[in-house]
C-alpha cells in the first residue's frame, strides 16, 4: 500500500502552526458587534487582501471621526495583525468611552508587550461589564499566579456565559483538583465544538467504563503466553496499540457516547483522539476505518498511531509499508516501533540492524529492547550476552526477561538461582514463569508444589499447564475435574490432553455390538472425534486407536491408513495392528515385515506371530528364535504361550 499526499500535508501544517503562532492572541481578542464569542481561530488568514484594505480604510474614516464602534473594531483589526503600536491608540480611546471588547483587547495587547498586571486590570473592567473572554483571560491570569480561588470565580464567569474556552479552562481547574464538576464543563466546551474537551471528556467516560468492566483496582490486561511442554522463553516482544477495556461488538451506554466524542474531536484534527478512535475501530474489527483514523493521526506527527498504522499494514501483508512507518514513528522516539523494526530485520537474518533497533528501542525507554537483545544474543548462542540483556530487562520489571532470565539459569544447572527469578516473573503475571515453576518443582518430586503453579498457569489459560492439572486429576481419581482441564487443554491444541480426554470418554461408553454386514454405520462418537483430532496432530496411540475403532465399524480402508500412519511413525503396536489387518486379508508376507519391526521395538506378541509363521513354514529354528524373543518380552501370557511353542518346536527339531 502507498500512501499520496504526505509531503503536501505536512508542508500544510507547517503552514497552519506558523499563522496559528502568529495569531496565538485570538483566542482571547473580542470582536466589535459579537461581544459574547471569542473570534474563531480557524478563520481563513487568505482573507482577499483588497477586501480586508477596504475594510480597514472604511473603519479609519469613520474612527477618524469619533465612531466608537469602528474605533475598537479597526483597534482589534490591528491587533490582531500583530501592529500593536497602530492598535493601541484605538483601543485606548475606545475603551474610554466604555467599549468592553475594546478593555478586553486592550487586556490583550498590554499582555502582549510584557505588562500582565495591567492587563489584568482592563479585563476585570471588561469583565465586569459582562465579558465572557475578559473573564476567560482573567481567570487564567489568576491561574498563573496561583490563586485558584480567584481564577475559579472568573472562569465560572466566563463558562456560564457559554464561553467554550472558558468553560474548558474551569473544568481543566476542576479536574486538577479531582473535582466531579469538572466533567459537566468539559461537556459544556465540547457541545461548543471544543476538541481537547471533547478528547478529555471522551477519557473520562473511557475510564469509567474500564473500571468498571475491570474493577477499580486493576490496571491492565494479564498477557497470555503460547502454552510449553519445556521451559522456553516466549518470543520478542513487541506490543500493539493500548486500545480500551470495552470487549469487541456493539459499544453502549459511556463507551458509545466516549467513541462518538473521540470522534468529534479527531474530525476536528485532534490527532491524539484519531488515535484512540483508531484503536477502538481497531478492536471492533473495522481495520479499513481504524486505519483511516491512524493514518490522519500519523501525519500530524503522532509517533504512536504511526506505529499502530505499520502494525495494521503488516497484518495485511504489507510488509514494506509498514516498516515505512514504523521507521517514521521509531525516529521520533516510539521505542514499541524500533522494536517491531528490530524483530522485522531479525525476522529476515539481518542480525546487526536488529541488534540496532533493538537497543533504539531500549534508549526510547522501552525496556522490551533489552528483552528482545536477549532473545537475539540466545538464538546466536551468545549466552553470557542474552543473561546480561535478559537481567537488565528483569531488573527493570520486564516479567518475560526474568522467566526467560531463569531459564538460562535453570538450563546452566543453577535451579537455585533461576527459582526467584521464575517466582518473581509468576507473581507479576506471566503465565510461562508459573508452568515453569511447576516444572521445577515437579522435577524435585514436589508433587503439591508443582500442581499449585500448574492450577494457577492453568488459570489463566495456559495449554500444557491444564494438561498436568487434568493428569494429576486422575491420577487422584477425581475424573470430573480432569474431564474439564483436559478439554481446555485438548481445546487449546494439546493432542496429548486431546487423547487423555477421548480415554476418559472410551472408558464409560457401553462395550459396542459387533458389526453386522449391511447395517448403517454407526456416527462417530466424541470419544473418536478428540482421538482423531489427536491423530491428526501426530499423536501415535491416538492413531492405533482410530484405526481399532475404524476397524471395529468394519471400516478396514480407514483403519489401515490409520495403523499404517503410525507404524512409519515409530508406533510398535500400529505396526502389530496394521500387520494383523494384512494377514486377515491374505497379504501375510507384508504382514511379516510389519511384525518385525514391531518385535524388534520390543513387541512381544508380534514377536510370537513371527514363531508361529516360522513353525507354519517348517522355519523351526526361526520359529525358536522369535519364541525366544517372545519370551523376554512379555507380557505373561505370551511368555507362556512363546516358551510352550518353543518346547514344542525343540522336540520336533530332536525327533
Amino acid at each position: 500500500m502507498v500512501f499520496m499526499g504526505d509531503r503536501a500535508t505536512l508542508l500544510e501544517t507547517g503552514r497552519f502552526v506558523q499563522r496559528h503562532a502568529r495569531n496565538a492572541a485570538d483566542e482571547i481578542i473580542e470582536a466589535v458587534g459579537a461581544v459574547d464569542a471569542a473570534v474563531d481561530t480557524t478563520a481563513d488568514a487568505d482573507t482577499d487582501a483588497e477586501t480586508e484594505t477596504e475594510t480597514e480604510a472604511r473603519h479609519r474614516r469613520a474612527a477618524e471621526h469619533g465612531d466608537l464602534a469602528s474605533m475598537s473594531a479597526l483597534g482589534a483589526l490591528l491587533l490582531r495583525r500583530g501592529d500593536l503600536d497602530g492598535a493601541e491608540p484605538y483601543l485606548r480611546g475606545a475603551t474610554a468611552e466604555g467599549d468592553r471588547a475594546a478593555a478586553n483587547n486592550l487586556g490583550v495587547l498590554l499582555h502582549q508587550r510584557g505588562y500582565p498586571d495591567e492587563a489584568a486590570g482592563w479585563w476585570r473592567v471588561a469583565a465586569v461589564a459582562g465579558s465572557a473572554p475578559a473573564a476567560h483571560a482573567l481567570g487564567r491570569h489568576h491561574r498563573e499566579r496561583g490563586d485558584e480561588p480567584a481564577a475559579e470565580y472568573w472562569l465560572r464567569q466566563a463558562a456560564e456565559q457559554g464561553h467554550a474556552l472558558g468553560a474548558y479552562a474551569l473544568a481543566d481547574l476542576l479536574e486538577h483538583r479531582s473535582d466531579v464538576g469538572a466533567e459537566r464543563w468539559l461537556r459544556a466546551a465540547a457541545e461548543q465544538g471544543h476538541r481537547e474537551a471533547a478528547y478529555r471528556l471522551a477519557l473520562a467516560l473511557e475510564r469509567r467504563v474500564t473500571e468498571t468492566t475491570r474493577g477499580p483496582h486493576e490496571t491492565g490486561t494479564r498477557l497470555r503466553a503460547p502454552g510449553t511442554r519445556a521451559v522456553v522463553p516466549s518470543g520478542a516482544a513487541v506490543t500493539g496499540t493500548a486500545v480500551p477495556g470495552q470487549p469487541a461488538g456493539e459499544r453502549t451506554g459511556e463507551a458509545a457516547e466516549a467513541e462518538q466524542w473521540f470522534r468529534q474531536a479527531a474530525a476536528r484534527g485532534h490527532r491524539r483522539a484519531a488515535l484512540h478512535l483508531g484503536a477502538i475501530l481497531e478492536h471492533r474489527g473495522e481495520l479499513k476505518e481504524a486505519g483511516r483514523w491512524y493514518l490522519s493521526s500519523a501525519k500530524e506527527g503522532e509517533a504512536k498511531a504511526a506505529c499502530a498504522l505499520g502494525f495494521l499494514l503488516r497484518d495485511a501483508g504489507d510488509e514494506e509499508s509498514a516498516a515505512v512507518w514504523w521507521l517514521r514513528a521509531a525516529q521520533d522516539g516510539d521505542g514499541n516501533a524500533a522494536n517491531a523494526l528490530g524483530a522485522l530485520h531479525a525476522a529476515r537474518g539481518e542480525q546487526q540492524t536488529a541488534e540496532r533497533w533493538y537497543r533504539a528501542a531500549m534508549d526510547a525507554g522501552d525496556v522490551n529492547g533489552a528483552y528482545n537483545l536477549g532473545l537475539l544474543c540466545a538464538a546466536q548462542d551468545r549466552i553470557p550476552q542474552a543473561e546480561q540483556w535478559y537481567r537488565r530487562a528483569a531488573y527493570a520489571g520486564h516479567r518475560e526477561a526474568a522467566n526467560a532470565l531463569a531459564v538460562l539459569l535453570l538450563q546452566a544447572g543453577d535451579a537455585n538461582g533461576a527459582e526467584p527469578w521464575f517466582s518473581k516473573a509468576a507473581e507479576a503475571g506471566s503465565v510461562d514463569a508459573a508452568f515453569n515453576l511447576g516444572i521445577l518443582h515437579a522435577g524435585r518430586d514436589d508433587d503439591r508444589t508443582a500442581l499449585v503453579w500448574y492450577e494457577r498457569a492453568a488459570a489463566a489459560g495456559h495449554t500444557e499447564a491444564a494438561l498436568q492439572v487434568g493428569i494429576a486429576a486422575l491420577r487422584d481419581g477425581d475424573e470430573q475435574t480432569a474431564e474439564r482441564h483436559l478439554r481446555c487443554a485438548a481445546g487449546g491444541g494439546s493432542a496429548e490432553a486431546a487423547f487423555r480426554l477421548a480415554s476418559v470418554l472410551d472408558a464409560r461408553r457401553p462395550e459396542p455390538s459387533p458389526a453386522v454386514l449391511g447395517a448403517p454405520r454407526e456416527e462417530k462418537s466424541e470419544c473418536e472425534e478428540w482421538y482423531e483430532r489427536a491423530a491428526q496432530q501426530g499423536h501415535r496411540r491416538a492413531q492405533v486407536r482410530v484405526g481399532m475403532l475404524a476397524a471395529g465399524r468394519g471400516d478396514l480402508a480407514e483403519a489401515d491408513r490409520w495403523y499404517r500412519e503410525a507404524a512409519e511413525a515409530g508406533s510398535r503396536n500400529g505396526a502389530f495392528n496394521l500387520g494383523l489387518l494384512l494377514a486377515r486379508e491374505g497379504s501375510e508376507r507384508e504382514a511379516a515385515l510389519w511384525w518385525t519391526r514391531a518385535a524388534r521395538a520390543g513387541h512381544g506378541r508380534a514377536a510370537l506371530r513371527l514363531a508361529l509363521l516360522a513353525a507354519r513354514r517348517g522355519e523351526l529354528t526361526e520359529g525358536r528364535r522369535w519364541c525366544d524373543r517372545a519370551v523376554e518380552l512379555g507380557p505373561a501370557e505370551v511368555a507362556e504361550r512363546a516358551a510352550r511353542l518353543s518346547e514344542a518346536l525343540h522336540q520336533e527339531l530332536t525327533a
